[in-house]
């Protein structure tokens, strides 16, 4: 009986389960492997649905940094404003973070161009530690306000693009790669409108 458990065929199963195991249940493992995914050209934002035409009042929703400063999206008006939903425990937003911050450090300097990373939990520790241990320069917020469902329904992470008018021009669940060349191309389309 020991020689059938421990044939090829037998420990190739043992594998098998051992790393879908580890997937199930070590995030950063499901992250890494949504990572290579991506890499893999997987996962791009779809930056051709159709979006809302209207003008919103983004007044009033808020979010604040670690130091309590406040920003409201309806003071935003004229930037393009890139709002990214996430938490340090969601494998799927910690898979998207290295390509979120590779448009930040193509962005991080346009006058034209705002990043509210908000950490859905409010930790901003942990998430700070969290960007220092990985190298990131992100803005980190916090919620302080109700969001309207159209923006956030609580599903992590949600990436949200507002055009200059306010408009809502992408709206994203589910981790995707922000730093795609047709993503950089619809982020440019919108700084020149």
């Amino acid at each position: 009986m020991n020689k059938k458990i421990f044939s090829k065929k037998g420990i190739g199963n043992i594998i098998f389960i051992s790393v879908i195991l580890v997937l199930l249940f070590v995030p950063s493992a499901k992250a890494l492997l949504l990572q290579g995914l991506m890499k893999a050209g997987l996962f791009k934002p779809d930056t051709s649905l159709p979006t809302t035409n209207n003008t919103a009042d983004l007044s009033g929703i808020s979010f604040k940094d670690s130091k309590g400063n406040v920003v409201d999206l309806g003071n935003l008006k004229g930037k393009v404003v890139f709002v990214n939903f996430w938490a340090t425990w969601c494998p799927p937003c910690i898979a998207e973070m290295p390509a979120v911050n590779k448009l930040y450090e193509l962005y991080k300097d346009h006058k034209d161009v705002v990043f509210l990373i908000v950490d859905a939990d409010g930790a901003f520790e942990k998430s700070q530690k969290f960007m220092d241990k990985k190298s990131y320069k992100l803005p980190i917020y916090a919620v302080a306000s109700a969001i309207p469902e159209s923006i956030f329904k609580g599903s992590l992470p949600t990436t949200v693009v507002f055009d200059k008018m306010g408009r809502m021009s992408y709206h994203g669940e589910g981790a995707a790669n922000y730093a795609d060349q047709k993503f950089v191309a619809f982020m440019e389309k919108l700084i020149k409108m």
